[in-house]
């Protein structure tokens, strides 16, 4: 990437003071910070074009909602999907899991049927399928992880079966940085019939992602860690599937026609969209993938593999500190604990150093469990993050830990 000083100064809240320190904001898996082009893109909807959409004759409405379908474009052209109706708008993530969950699980999972999950899955792709497995008998099988961090791929290979019935995996785990052969894994479970749901909510910002080339049945990411705003996300879905599920939820907009005797569903991709949707932040979200993509994923990814390098080679150098994921394939997260502190302690000590990260179990228990810690910290990088931001980082862990010593 060049000019990233010119990059950084898109992002208004980079120059915020933390007592009285220069930001250092390395909590990016988290959440990203948004570029001015994302925060003028709402407020301008809401003071020029803000109406319902789908629903009015006059004026504003027509505009929303012209704008809000050009968001559906926006992203189905940011993902390779084959058609707009592919594209479901979700709050994130993790209403897109549960979406699959139930209106996809409920209705094709029965007693007896297999689902594949990873150990490093995020708690959003976890519990949604328990949930299932309750409701319909289902049981969970675990693709374990090694001790750097990678997928155990010959278990996953020995777990599939004629029962498995969907794999749900992270594209990136948000906890350990590790990038999953999620193609391969795709592969190998339509090959015994199985259905494949990808969590892409951290690879989206890392990683070009084309659905087609990986020929997943259903992807979900949020916009919140692509630079956009919270509260939005989307699902993919192969269109055949998304025809044959059942609505989610019920109510305004997913409907054809209502009666008291019955109600005929609306078609794709409305059929999953009840309600009045969250219009600004999805027209923010299609601002925010053009930001991102006027800069280059790519590009981008190879800034972040920079500073991951980086960022290990400066860290392994403290006595004190075990990195928590060291494979081979890694997207820019670095999880990690100190020898005798506290992650919380070590979190809040570089807080007061204006330095911001993560510290906590990062809604992976299981995984955490795995590697016998109870939390780490972590910290994740951005297309914003400077070399000077990782030191401001090293010399601050060195202070917790002479404080500590």
């Amino acid at each position: 990437m060049t000019d990233l000083t010119k990059h950084r100064a898109d992002f208004p809240i980079l120059s915020t003071k933390v007592y009285d320190k220069d930001l250092v904001y390395l909590d990016n898996a988290a959440t990203t910070q948004k570029p001015q082009a994302v925060i003028d893109r709402i407020v301008d909807y809401y003071q020029h074009t803000n109406s319902n959409v789908h629903r009015g004759v006059h004026a504003l409405s027509q505009k929303a909602t012209r704008e809000y379908d050009e968001a559906r474009e926006t992203v189905r052209r940011f993902i390779n999907a084959a058609h707009q109706q592919e594209v479901i708008f979700t709050r994130g993530t993790t209403e897109a899991v549960n979406l699959v969950a139930h209106a996809y699980g409920t209705t094709n999972l029965g007693e007896g049927d297999e689902i594949l999950l990873s150990h490093m899955e995020h708690h959003s792709n976890i519990v949604p399928w328990q949930m299932l497995c309750d409701r319909v008998g289902a049981t969970i099988k675990v693709i374990p992880v090694n001790d750097r961090g990678e997928l155990d791929m010959d278990a996953f290979r020995a777990l599939l079966s004629e029962r498995t019935r969907l794999v749900g995996i992270v594209y990136v785990s948000n906890a350990l940085g590790t990038i999953n052969p999620v193609k391969d894994i795709i592969s190998a479970a339509h090959a015994v019939g199985a259905k494949v749901l990808v969590d892409a909510a951290q690879a989206t910002p890392h990683t070009v992602i084309d659905v087609q080339d990986l020929d997943c049945d259903f992807l979900a990411f949020s916009g919140h860690k692509v630079y956009g705003p919270t509260g939005i996300g989307a699902l993919y879905g192969k269109q055949e599937l998304l025809d044959a599920m059942p609505p989610f939820m019920g109510g305004g907009d997913m409907i054809s026609m209502v009666s008291f005797e019955k109600t005929t569903f609306n078609h794709l991709p409305n059929k999953f969209e009840a309600g009045t949707p969250n219009i600004a932040d999805t027209i923010g979200l299609a601002a925010a993938l053009d930001y991102v993509s006027a800069i280059g994923v790519q590009a981008i990814a190879d800034h972040e593999q920079a500073l991951l390098h980086y960022a290990t080679d400066v860290f392994a150098q403290i006595d004190e500190l075990r990195i928590i994921g060291t494979a081979e394939h890694k997207a820019g997260v670095i999880s990690f604990t100190i020898k005798n502190i506290h992650p919380h302690d070590v979190g809040t000590f570089l807080d007061r150093e204006g330095v911001a990260i993560r510290a906590g179990h990062h809604c992976v228990q299981p995984l955490m469990k795995r590697f016998g810690v109870p939390a780490t910290n972590r910290v994740s990088f951005a297309l914003y993050n400077t070399r000077d931001e990782i030191d401001r980082c090293v010399e601050a862990l060195k202070k917790v830990i002479s404080f500590f010593a």
